[in-house]
């Protein structure tokens, strides 16, 4: 056995209190094998991959018992990674084990090349010169298949796409041949095509280098795609591990099947999306162990109980063609310049946007799809007048947007808001949530006094979920798919009819998700809203949308009903798209 996990236990400790984060974890990894961990955000899956590597902070962590027991080499005892001196624990990290992180912005260093950060492992780890360090970096950007490794080894992290920045993190982890990767999230804000390449990329070279891999992920498509064995974790503990397949096809535990359903379907489509509280109850008795109770429900049950028919599709699409026209768009073009000339004047133009028409009709949603840089934010900022337009027009209630001002203008922001896709940047840390929620309604005018304004913000907080105990917290006090909420209230305090969701469910674990998406739809029933729901995640575009635009290149490449664009697609590139989205099984293609 490369790697054995034996009741690993990690607590963190705050002014608050010792609070266990990782509660007797145990697994093994075996020699070119690939075992999935999955769960929500603070199931304790990062902890126990930093734990393997020794990188957690103490304090606030404290390694309060087990053992990690890793073979340096086929023909060597394993050695326990826990008891290691720091100095001895460096000869390991990077060179036997090495990492792959969630984000590799904040993985690479912006001062350095790309290059000069993988051939530094190198020289450090296998002592080569710099020539030999500079060519075999080359080499591994071959394979890891990075357009012009000339050019990306003199490239700054910044001029890198996410996907290219990822592949970067990848050659610096496999450059020294570990004999375990660990892969934190490597792939949960990637398009889905680049999502593929990446994961077979990952199979592809685990099986030429025989490394074995500890894969980390909230979505189970992903670690069914890659891994051999599966271990779900849920508020520190293991409570399901096996092979893949066995978890998939016939789960055992509450919490894996809620795992499960609450996952959009992408080949049928769905009223409301179980969660895990359809599921499962759970209670922490009084030794600290989790108490699970389960409810009589199959994952199968579950979803099929929620399919909407043929009959009810084609009943809402009719009742959508009687409404009148909410939004209009016609040959809008968003160009940035390229290259100026000496006087400043723009040469040639990047076409984030270019020639798009389409319309949305009263309480219709619209998706919108397509890869990172086809244009899809850039659009939706277009269609609110956020970002200068070259050319077209965009109508709005009949009336032009480009050229509202003043008192129009100011109407126009109160009927048509957004929820952006990040929700630790869109909130203000130093204000209260709940002040957040008012302060639109306070400069809008909305109501007389301040008082009516937070009665009404308490009102969209129990609206979205929340108590309204939250509303004198701060944002930092709140997880991810409950600061989205806020978004989400914020953006109905002022009573829209027209919403747009930038990817403002991406970032969430599946079960999170799976709230605020039946959110956004009861919201969309109750107050008769209309979306553009941008995301690069078909299966929740299939969800939500009655109608679905792809975008490539800045155009329009195809404009469907849902289920006629999923069924039955006619651009190729569409049909790649659905392709890649994960849940079969990946194979390596060399």
């Amino acid at each position: 056995m490369l790697l054995s996990v034996r009741q690993l236990k990690v607590d963190f400790r705050s002014e608050e209190g010792t609070a266990p984060a990782v509660r007797g974890v145990s697994f093994d990894v075996g020699a070119g094998e690939t075992v999935g961990i999955v769960g929500e955000s603070g199931s304790g899956k990062s902890v126990t991959a930093l734990s393997v590597m020794r990188l957690l902070q103490s304090p606030p962590a404290l390694l309060t018992g087990g053992e990690i027991l890793f073979a340096p080499a086929p023909d060597e005892p394993p050695v326990d990674l826990l008891r290691l001196a720091e100095k001895d624990m460096r000869r390991y990290r990077g060179r036997s084990i090495a990492m792959v992180f969630q984000e590799p912005m904040t993985s690479l260093n912006p001062v350095f090349t790309c290059g000069e950060q993988v051939a530094e492992a190198l020289r450090l780890h296998l002592q080569l010169s710099r020539e030999q360090a500079r060519a075999r970096t080359l080499e591994w950007f071959e394979q890891v298949r990075l357009p012009q490794p000339e050019r990306m080894y003199r490239s700054y992290p910044h001029q890198l796409s996410g996907g290219q920045k990822q592949r970067v993190m990848i050659a610096m982890a496999l450059s020294c041949n570990p004999r375990l990767l660990i892969a934190d999230e490597p792939t949960t804000a990637l398009d889905v095509t680049v999502q593929k390449t990446i994961l077979e990329l990952l199979v592809e070279l685990r099986e030429a280098h025989g490394t074995s891999i500890l894969f980390i992920s909230h979505d189970l498509g992903v670690i069914r795609s890659v891994a051999d064995r599966a271990v779900v974790m849920h508020r520190g503990e293991v409570v399901e591990e096996g092979p893949v397949e066995q978890i998939f096809e016939a789960p055992q535990h509450p919490y894996t099947k809620g795992l499960l359903a609450c996952r959009p379907p992408l080949d049928r489509r769905l009223r409301r999306l179980p969660v895990v509280a359809d599921f499962m109850s759970s209670e922490v008795d009084a030794s600290g162990k989790t108490v699970f109770g389960e409810k009589e429900m199959s994952v199968r049950s579950a979803l099929d109980a929620r399919v909407v028919s043929r009959a009810e599709t084609a009943a809402r699409a009719a009742e959508i063609e009687t409404k009148p026209v909410l939004l209009g768009v016609d040959k809008l073009c968003v160009w940035y310049p390229a290259q100026t000339d000496f006087w400043g004047r723009a040469r040639s133009f990047t076409k984030a946007v270019d020639e798009v028409s389409f319309d949305i009709r009263e309480g219709e949603t619209l998706g919108l799809v397509g890869e990172s840089g086809c244009g899809k934010t850039t659009l939706g900022r277009a269609v609110l007048n956020l970002v200068p337009v070259h050319s077209g027009q965009v109508l709005f209630e009949g009336r032009p947007v480009r050229e509202t001002t003043g008192k129009a203008l100011t109407e126009f922001r109160r009927k048509a808001q957004i929820v952006f896709q990040d929700p630790y940047s869109s909130l203000n840390p130093r204000m209260t949530v709940g002040a957040a929620i008012a302060e639109p309604m306070i400069v809008h005018g909305l109501y007389p006094g301040r008082e009516e304004c937070r009665a009404r913000a308490i009102e969209l907080l129990r609206t979205v979920g929340l108590e309204e105990k939250h509303y004198r917290r701060y944002p930092h006090e709140f997880s991810g798919g409950q600061r989205q909420r806020i978004c989400i209230a914020r953006a109905l305090a002022l009573k829209p009819r027209f919403l747009v969701c930038d990817e403002s469910v991406s970032a969430l674990d599946v079960s999170v998700q799976a709230q605020v998406l039946n959110l956004l739809m009861d919201l969309r029933e109750q107050f008769g809203l209309t979306y553009l729901f941008i995301s690069h995640d078909l299966s929740v575009v299939r969800l939500m949308s009655d109608r679905v635009m792809v975008m490539q290149g800045g155009k329009t490449v195809e404009l469907a009903p849902a289920d006629e664009l999923y069924e039955n697609p006619r651009s190729e590139y569409t049909k790649q798209l659905i392709a890649s989205v994960p849940g079969g099984k990946i194979r390596g293609r060399g």
